[in-house]
């Protein structure tokens, strides 16, 4: 059942609508990141480093090559905070494309179905928000475990799986059920969504191709929602 669901995402991203909004996603997300890291650098260049000018003349030589290592690591570590924000950043604007994503998929490969409901906007503006909280705790939680002896990726791609096969699967299947049914239908098919979240949290793990996670994670819960349901007479439509 995973895999054959993450077969049909994978055809599904070359999908002509599927790919129209992945650029754009891309595009917004490219945008906001080097639109902050401009801002950073005018506030730096503006506030900070003139100041830092002042003070150097006096400074002993061993004071201003520290300062340049420190500047140097600073540097680095706004370069690394930029990647981590890919996915974060990525996850806001998805939000706006997602259901668009899954009205391609639900027309074309399931045309018989009745078609889901995108949430009203007030809801989906918190479920936007609960996932951009969940993007941004999974992903220092597995940052903070990448540090662990011992623990390491395992750890990283078991809390990523959990977390990202629950919300998108929870997209999926808030368009056609009650928030007290998908509940129920996680609980019971618990161990499906989390290893179709394993396959997310692997996508998700490798760069660049992160990218691509929101419109993936969103069209292989579609498609794993809609096995799940024809599977299980509990849930049938």
């Amino acid at each position: 059942m995973i895999l054959e669901a993450v077969r049909l995402a994978g055809r599904n991203m070359l999908a002509p609508e599927t790919r129209a909004a992945f650029w754009r996603i891309l595009g917004l997300t490219l945008l906001l990141l080097v639109g902050g890291w401009v801002l950073i650098r005018e506030i730096f260049v503006a506030y900070v480093a003139p100041w830092i000018q002042t003070f150097l003349p006096t400074m002993p030589d061993w004071v201003v090559w520290i300062g340049s290592l420190a500047g140097i690591i600073a540097s680095l570590g706004l370069a690394a905070a930029f990647v981590l924000l890919i996915a974060p950043v990525t996850a806001i604007i998805a939000g706006l494309f997602l259901d668009g994503v899954a009205e391609v998929i639900e027309s074309r490969d399931y045309p018989a179905d009745a078609p889901g409901q995108a949430l009203p906007v007030g809801r989906a503006a918190i479920y936007t928000v609960k996932f951009l909280g969940v993007v941004i705790a999974g992903n220092l939680l597995a940052l903070f475990l990448l540090l662990v002896p011992g623990v390491n990726l395992i750890a990283f791609f078991l809390v990523n799986g959990y977390l990202f096969g629950r919300e998108f699967f929870e997209f999926a299947a808030l368009r056609f059920r009650s928030e007290e049914e998908v509940r129920r239908m996680r609980s019971k098919h618990g161990t499906t969504i989390f290893l179709g979240g394993l396959v997310i949290a692997v996508v998700l793990a490798i760069p660049i191709v992160n990218l691509l996670t929101p419109i993936f994670g969103a069209s292989m819960m579609v498609h794993l929602h809609k096995m799940i349901s024809r599977k299980d007479p509990e849930f049938a439509a």
